[in-house]
């Protein structure tokens, strides 16, 4: 809904401040509903957990086209809550099911991820026009969802899907909140989820504010969404062929600082460059999806560390296109903001060092 946002707004007749609650409804839904997904998992079993998650999910894309800016919201709400307990228990079903294979399957989810984020900002402002209106664009995104469902369900009746059974742990395990090891991976997922959302807010003002062309700031922005596909079908299989995933980290981590600091620093010179370093530097998101697997040794563990950082990733996360924009105001410019940033992908990349190291919580 995203890039039809401008429509929906004039639509219903809301303010800023609606439209602002609406663009951080989803970060904050990611957070909160994540807590639930390791009791759907331990109640129902993974497989049926994750089916009436893409139910919820379908039931809310039709749900917030349906009436005023209360519904709109309601229903984004209920389909952000099935795509966060999908986002949790997702590494643990590739767990069990392909546990010779993380690396590649992780890999394939992650880029079907990019790939459908692409594809949705790319096609419903073409579906709005086809159709008539913002709402039945929207809504039409609820025919995939349906399909998603439909193929799950089948999956599992036929054991592609490993039909992980509701867990019965026999012995008290330590709490994560325990585990250095855990709240390294957990803030490094959220600082890696706050640079995602920040870039993607904001690159193409940045790149306005610079003396780029609207169209080709939005094109650039596409790049780097793209980018995630081609990214996510490498970073999980080469972290996954190694003990130690701290060189990836580096890497990422390296490319993302060259990428920000073009941006603070010469933000016209070469804009493509900056874009394509930054996109390139966003297979954190993978890597430290992939990572959640590989520091684990039961699924069980990967139920609760994947829960762990990301309702908490998540939560961290939501705060970081506030505040970079609230310094932008604050500053007049983007320079602060991005050198900011970068001091963010130290920190970032600091903790990714230690998080790849071969241990389990």
């Amino acid at each position: 809904m995203a890039s039809v946002i401008g429509d929906v707004r004039s639509s219903l007749g809301v303010s800023v401040a609606w439209t602002s609650v609406l663009t951080a409804v989803p970060t904050l839904c990611f957070g909160f509903a994540a807590f639930l997904a390791p009791w759907l998992g331990r109640r129902f079993g993974m497989a049926r957990a994750v089916a009436l998650s893409l139910t919820v999910l379908t039931a809310g894309l039709v749900l917030r086209v349906l009436d005023g800016p209360a519904v709109v919201l309601g229903g984004t709400f209920v389909a952000c809550a099935g795509i966060a307990v999908c986002n949790v228990l997702i590494p643990v079903v590739v767990k069990d099911s392909f546990p010779d294979r993380v690396g590649l399957v992780t890999g394939v989810y992650t880029a079907a991820l990019a790939a459908g984020a692409a594809v949705g900002a790319a096609f419903t402002p073409a579906l709005e026009s086809a159709l008539g209106g913002w709402r039945l664009a929207a809504g039409a995104w609820a025919f995939l969802s349906l399909a998603a469902l439909l193929v799950w369900l089948s999956g599992a009746r036929h054991g592609v899907v490993a039909r992980v059974a509701p867990a019965r742990a026999a012995a008290p395990r330590r709490s994560l909140v325990r585990s250095p090891l855990a709240w390294v991976i957990t803030v490094f997922f959220g600082l890696q989820s706050l640079l995602a959302y920040t870039v993607m807010g904001w690159l193409p003002q940045i790149l306005v504010d610079s003396g780029v062309g609207r169209t080709t700031a939005g094109l650039l922005l596409a790049v780097t969404m793209v980018l995630g596909v081609p990214v996510s079908l490498i970073v999980p299989p080469l972290a996954a062929r190694r003990s130690s995933q701290s060189w990836l980290v580096l890497v990422l981590g390296a490319l993302s600082a060259a990428g920000v600091l073009g941006l603070a620093l010469a933000p016209a010179a070469a804009p493509a460059l900056w874009v394509v370093l930054i996109g390139v530097g966003m297979g954190m998101f993978p890597l430290a999806l992939v990572m959640i697997s590989l520091r684990t040794s039961t699924t069980a563990d990967t139920a609760r560390l994947s829960a762990m950082a990301q309702s908490i990733g998540y939560l961290i996360s939501a705060a970081g296109p506030f505040a970079f924009g609230v310094l932008r105001g604050a500053t007049g410019t983007w320079t602060l903001s991005m050198l900011v940033l970068v001091a963010l992908l130290l920190a970032l990349t600091a903790l990714g060092v230690i998080a790849g190291r071969p241990r389990t919580v």
